[in-house]
């Protein structure tokens, strides 16, 4: 008998999941009827601007949210974010690269494994502490980590991997 948790299972699932968003038809992506907060391009199945995949805010908001309260180096105690999961836009997007190219507006770089969306709870976040985020408070987007979870995502790598002000993603 094959356990849900066991590596093989979840190896097995994972093979599907990936059979599946490969091999569907490229689906609709709505155009955004409001200011664009975030640019998807690079291998794409899906997309709805010129052979991107542009998101308004209420977009990414109709997407499944997460929500989890986690310390960051970055604020005094616990902080509450919540928006949808970093798999989830890019299931939606039928991403099929290994590497993100996250880009903020200020220009700062990062380069994040695909691979980690898969491992961890990985959120676009839209709000902190239930409201939305300002430019000033890093939004309107800020990939954020659920560091309390597991303790080797309470390290550099994933606090550097952590973009706030995200503007773009490209798929490589």
């Amino acid at each position: 008998m094959i356990s849900i948790k066991s590596a093989a299972f979840r190896a097995w699932a994972g093979g599907v999941l990936a059979l599946l968003l490969t091999s569907l038809p490229a689906l609709a992506l709505e155009l955004p009827k409001d200011r664009v907060v975030l640019t998807v391009s690079g291998q794409l199945g899906v997309t709805n601007r010129a052979q991107t995949a542009v998101w308004d805010m209420a977009m990414l908001e109709a997407l499944p949210q997460t929500r989890f309260t986690t310390t960051t180096p970055w604020d005094n105690g616990p902080v509450t974010f919540s928006g949808p999961l970093l798999r989830d836009v890019l299931a939606t997007v039928q991403a099929r690269g290994t590497t993100l190219r996250a880009t903020a507006l200020n220009d700062y770089r990062i380069t994040i494994p695909a691979s980690d969306a898969a491992a961890f709870d990985v959120i676009i976040a839209t709000r902190m502490n239930d409201q939305p985020m300002s430019v000033r408070t890093k939004g309107p987007l800020f990939i954020v980590y659920p560091f309390d979870s597991r303790p080797e995502l309470k390290s550099t790598t994933y606090f550097e991997r952590s973009i706030w002000q995200l503007r773009s993603l490209e798929i490589e």
